[in-house]
């Protein structure tokens, strides 16, 4: 997991769901703000975080849930909060709305991919994906085997005989 880079100018990487490219084909990816308590900020500050299995739901009432995002308890803390509590997401009404829509196409999930720190904010970014069936990820797998080989080769190349 990537720790402290900055995604954008001025943001700072928190936590990145690698496996979800590995898992899904994504989409399309949007920006939600989180609503947190301070402990959970606190702890996002130093930069702990786990979206593994997180996913988004959003409910009948029109709002966004990121569910199963873990962040875990400041071992200083006075006190804590629930590490995978469902934690509401901060969204236009018209966001939402596109996200229910998009969901309800066959085959589509709503993930979770970053979480970054931008502009003092917790921000998670949110992916529209279909999963890979098995054939799909080999492909994955000999595309990524064959980036590193070729570059591997280029830097053989480059130290000369």
């Amino acid at each position: 997991m990537a720790r402290g880079k900055a995604t954008t100018q001025g943001d700072r990487l928190v936590s990145q769901n690698r496996r979800a490219s590995y898992d899904y084909h994504i989409e399309e990816k949007l920006e939600a703000g989180m609503v947190l308590i301070g402990s959970e900020a606190r702890s996002l500050r130093e930069h702990t975080a786990d979206l593994t299995e997180a996913w988004v739901d959003v409910d009948r009432r029109g709002e966004a849930w990121v569910k199963n995002m873990r962040i875990p308890h400041l071992k200083h803390a006075a006190f804590g909060h629930e590490d995978t509590r469902p934690r509401k997401l901060l969204m236009h009404r018209e966001q939402i709305e596109r996200l229910r829509g998009l969901r309800e196409r066959d085959g589509m999930t709503l993930i979770a991919t970053k979480c970054y720190i931008k502009n003092n904010r917790a921000k998670l970014e949110v992916a529209v994906a279909r999963g890979k069936k098995t054939h799909d990820k080999r492909h994955s797998i000999k595309a990524k085997e064959a980036d590193r080989e070729a570059r591997q080769a280029m830097r053989s190349g480059r130290r000369g005989p």
